[in-house]
């Protein structure tokens, strides 16, 4: 390792509170390109078994470390190219373990543009400025300044050119801006105001019309509203102090005698300093610390739901008829097989008059006997309701199930659909994408940008690089931590398993459609471009159900089947009876193959993963109904109790869908009978629960719902 990261281990195990020699082993494997999910199953013997959580931290105090140093180096370039780089200089700036004291040093150093300090320094008036800011008693004399020839035409020009000066050096002064900025993030009121040219359009704004809060209390959300709000041109937002506190922060720090005889003057220097050149600018950082705060808090939600979404329950290797519902242009029909491949399809118009509604259920009992149909899934977008109603009828014990098809549309038309299905139409893709989300919602999710999912708070109004890095570790967190069937996974589901990326899953692929499915996991070595630190990172968490050797099937790594199959011999079992016989297990003594590279903690997960090889950590499929009253908002009424789905949890409540097109919103007050910090607390995504409504509001499309008082399951 080198000197640098040695560095960053001390800095980030300190701030992490995390070992020094767990936290040095986790940054070497990252540095040598593992992955965060590999580093946390296979290698929980180097890092005292860190978890994913904590490895995610280590890699971004990593990358903030890094991003500090390179600006450090940065700054000694620039200062030493312009040769007024001291040592004590150097030994200041490599000090620094926070980029905001690091740019507040380097601030008056910079090489900055025409500002009035500098024309004032021009014209010869820094003596003058030194005098007025040494603060002495005596008076000062400002006429010997005055210079027709460097436009200093009177006193007054020379004390406004020596204020400007001082003023700039106050704004410069490292002190006076980390105790402005730490009084900004602690007594800051945030103000929104609407802009009155726009009052009449802005409506949905209503509640910031005239708003003010302590800003460190402004929660994630709301900071999001208030902000779009400003972003569409309705309202102006401000950062404010009370009434001269910062200018009385700024005097504290830097008057040194109270009764100078140019105290007033020096006072407009403070003042000057105050309203033109640190307001603006701290306000800009609070405003990025406080946005960029929101954002992460606003991401964690987005990821989390995200995460539960696709550790949603699957149906499995069931044969599956889904429906994609439409009531002008009929509903599309497809069946697919147990893997999802696409088998035919046919459109049916149940809502199309007597006729067309009896052709249509001969249609559907015809193709559930022939094709031997073991569930049904029905989109629950327009007509989804009243076809699922039509199906149920008629589909006698084979369950009937409603998907949330939120992005299917645009999966349909995206270059993967295409690519898989290219003579199909836009809306049989979309039913096909329907069916799949009930045999595995995970396979098919991930061949959708997650914004479209509809699972996000404030989505698109949060840093999106950061947005997109988040969602991408979380979908890359579920897919390995479920496994990927290597022989059926599309290419956009690998390109998520460790290790490998776009470019190796299409070659995966490929060589699977060349060469017919893998027969064992050492064949991946065959695929083109996939070297061996590939393998090592991605081979684990690839599953060959049929494979011959059954620890293939199963999260063991390769690199630990020498060990098994020592464990079977010494048991005098085959691999198969070690899976199968949980009596051999309980004999194994596990200290008996420990070694250098391989401990306790990672044995323990190999025997563990011998009694249940390649099992699914999803929870089980359950079926779930919407009441039969209610299809449309017009149907409910106050004081109804229905059965709802949790669609998207934030941190003021979480959204359910009670099947009539509009979720409603059970607020963070309403969710239980006692008190409720955190919605995810109570809540999970896709979970079922029963709801009172307590308020419609038609013209708004907003539901209230309450589940206080309500036995959940």
């Amino acid at each position: 390792m080198s000197v640098d990261s040695s560095h960053f281990v001390s800095r980030i195990s300190a701030k992490l509170k995390l070992k020094a020699n767990n936290v040095q082993a986790a940054i070497s494997l990252l540095d040598e390109d593992a992955t965060i999910p590999f580093i946390a199953r296979y290698r929980k013997e180097a890092t005292g078994s860190l978890d994913e959580v904590a490895l995610q931290a280590i890699a971004d105090e990593l990358g903030l470390a890094k991003d500090l140093d390179k600006r450090k180096s940065s700054i000694l370039a620039s200062l030493e190219k312009r040769e007024i780089l001291t040592d004590e200089m150097r030994k200041q700036i490599q000090s620094f373990e926070g980029m905001s004291a690091l740019e507040d040093y380097y601030l008056p150093y910079k090489v900055k543009k025409q500002t009035r300090a500098q024309k004032a320094r021009d014209k010869g008036l820094e003596p003058l400025a030194k005098q007025l800011y040494a603060q002495e008693n005596a008076p000062i004399a400002a006429s010997q300044y005055i210079n027709s020839e460097k436009d200093v035409q009177s006193e007054d020009d020379a004390w406004q050119g020596a204020m400007d000066i001082v003023a700039e050096w106050i704004a410069e002064n490292a002190k006076v801006r980390a105790q402005l900025r730490e009084a900004y993030l602690n007594f800051a009121f945030l103000q929104a105001k609407v802009i009155k040219s726009k009052k009449s359009d802005a409506e949905k704004y209503l509640d910031y019309f005239d708003w003010q809060e302590a800003a460190h209390k402004c929660p994630s959300h709301r900071l999001l509203a208030i902000l779009r709000g400003e972003s569409e041109g309705y309202l102006r937002v401000s950062l404010k102090l009370a009434d001269g506190q910062g200018e009385s922060l700024l005097s504290s720090v830097v008057l040194k005698n109270k009764n100078c005889a140019e105290r007033k003057r020096l006072d407009s220097a403070i003042k000057d300093s105050y309203e033109r050149l640190l307001h603006p600018s701290i306000e800009t950082e609070t405003f990025k610390h406080y946005k960029l705060k929101s954002d992460i808090e606003a991401i964690s939600v987005f990821s989390e739901n995200l995460r539960q979404l696709l550790f949603s329950a699957p149906l499995g290797a069931k044969r599956v008829m889904a429906v994609d519902p439409g009531l002008r242009t009929g509903c599309k029909v497809v069946v697919l097989n147990e893997q999802g491949d696409f088998k035919k399809n046919f459109t049916i118009y149940p809502s199309q008059g007597e006729k067309q509604k009896s052709a249509a259920m001969e249609m559907l009992k015809e193709s559930i006997a022939k094709d031997d149909i073991q569930a049904i899934a029905v989109g629950n977008g327009t007509g989804g309701r009243e076809t699922e109603s039509f199906i149920r009828d008629l589909a006698g014990s084979i369950p009937v199930v409603s998907i949330n098809e939120s992005g299917a549309s645009i999966y349909s038309a995206s270059e993967c659909a295409r690519k898989e299905f290219p003579d199909l139409d836009l809306t049989v893709r979309g039913a096909i994408s329907i069916g799949r989300r009930m045999q595995d919602p995970m396979a098919e999710l991930v061949k959708l940008d997650p914004k479209v999912i509809g699972v996000g708070q404030y989505q698109h109004d949060v840093d999106q690089s950061l947005l997109k890095k988040r969602l991408d570790e979380s979908v890359q967190s579920c897919v390995n931590l479920v496994g990927v069937e290597l022989n059926s996974a599309s290419e956009e589901l690998l390109t998520y398993v460790s290790g490998l990326g776009p470019q190796l899953a299409a070659n995966i692929v490929k060589h699977r459609q060349e060469n017919g499915p893998f027969k064992s996991r050492a064949q991946l070595k065959k695929v083109p471009r996939l070297g061996p630190k590939a393998f090592e990172q991605a081979a684990g968490f690839l599953r060959i159900r049929s494979a011959k050797n059954p620890l293939d099937a199963s999260a063991v790594h390769p690199e630990s089947y020498g060990v098994v199959d020592q464990m079977a011999k010494d048991q005098a079992s085959s691999l198969q009876d070690l899976t199968t016989k949980a009596e051999l297990r309980t004999k194994i003594d596990l200290k008996k193959y420990q070694s250098e590279k391989l401990g306790l903690p990672t044995l323990r997960d190999i025997l563990e993963e011998l009694g249940k090889p390649g099992r699914d950590p999803r929870p089980e499929f359950e079926m779930f109904s919407f009441s039969e009253e209610v299809h449309e908002m017009t149907d409910l009424e106050e004081g109804m109790i229905l059965p709802g789905l949790v669609t998207n949890i934030t941190r003021f409540g979480a959204f359910v869908d009670v099947g009539v097109h509009q979720d409603g919103l059970v607020h963070i007050s309403q969710l239980s009978d006692s008190f409720v910090k955190d919605p995810a607390d109570i809540v999970k995504l896709r979970q079922k629960v029963r709801v009172k409504v307590t308020e419609i509001d038609l013209k708004r499309k907003r539901i209230a719902l309450s589940m206080k008082g309500l036995a959940q399951k």
